[in-house]
């Protein structure tokens, strides 16, 4: 049989590699300097051998389709030697995959460890971001017994700040970049009700998840009500007079404002 592709390989070959019935995957280990380097560098399987480029492609399919299973076992085939710039251990796409298995499986240790030692391009840092602040808050929540609140996961995010591997420095309000917040406030400006195709186009162009852009959307159109209404009243009071100033009474609510005087 000829095989076009290691992941036509692999998906015609999963009786070779290990299953895991009794438990979660486990990752595989890095090489120690000791220890001799494999013939042949990139993938070895039964009389094929793969490229690390070819091998980063994989990995890629198998995070996109989201086979966390399959993509653990294809992880654990690959050979534990490494070596060089060009090494499959190099690979953005070998690392970026073994910190999506380590945040599935819970092993949130190991997926620090790969995020803090490997610098990773700003393509990945939204979606490795995610993943240290949800296992952060994950931990923090089995600690307390108790789901966190906005101020319980702010503190987190102050403990445990992004490294400088997966950030590109710049810094963040109510945890969106300032870039972020401003091309949010453009997209507003022209209309403060997006539909869902809007909000997925938006959500692409910040990195954001369509929830995150509805929410933030909804947010703005309450405070702008908000504020709306508090200059409405003011301008009510003002038109009152002097006298009637001192006796007037403000009864203010987000959905209902009236003035009231004795």
């Amino acid at each position: 049989m000829v095989f076009r592709s290691p992941l036509e390989f692999f998906s015609a070959s999963r009786l070779l590699l290990p299953h895991y019935a009794d438990g979660p995957p486990l990752l595989p280990r890095s090489r120690s300097p000791e220890e001799p380097l494999a013939a042949c560098p990139p993938l070895a399987l039964p009389g094929l051998c793969f490229s690390a480029a070819q091998v980063a492609s994989v990995c890629e399919t198998l995070e996109e389709t989201g086979d966390i299973e399959r993509l653990a076992r294809f992880l654990w085939s690959l050979p534990v030697a490494t070596g060089g710039r060009d090494s499959i251990s190099e690979q953005e796409s070998v690392q970026r995959a073994r910190a999506v298995v380590a945040y599935h499986t819970g092993s949130f240790r190991e997926l620090y460890h790969i995020l803090e030692t490997h610098r990773f391009t700003r393509a990945s840092h939204g979606k490795l971001q995610a993943m240290w602040l949800e296992a952060h808050y994950r931990e923090a929540e089995k600690l307390r017994g108790r789901p966190l609140g906005p101020v319980d996961k702010y503190r987190v995010r102050k403990k445990f700040p992004l490294p400088r591997t997966i950030w590109d420095g710049e810094q963040k309000t109510h945890c969106f970049k300032e870039r972020t917040r401003g091309l949010l406030r453009e997209w507003y400006l022209q209309d403060p009700y997006p539909n869902p195709g809007k909000k997925r186009e938006l959500a692409h162009a910040t990195g954001l998840t369509p929830t995150q852009v509805g929410n933030w959307f909804k947010n703005r159109r309450q405070r702008d009500r908000a504020a709306a209404a508090k200059n409405r009243s003011k301008l009510v009071l003002y038109t009152l007079g002097q006298d009637q100033k001192k006796r007037a009474f403000l009864f203010y609510s987000v959905t209902l404002q009236y003035i009231t005087i004795i």
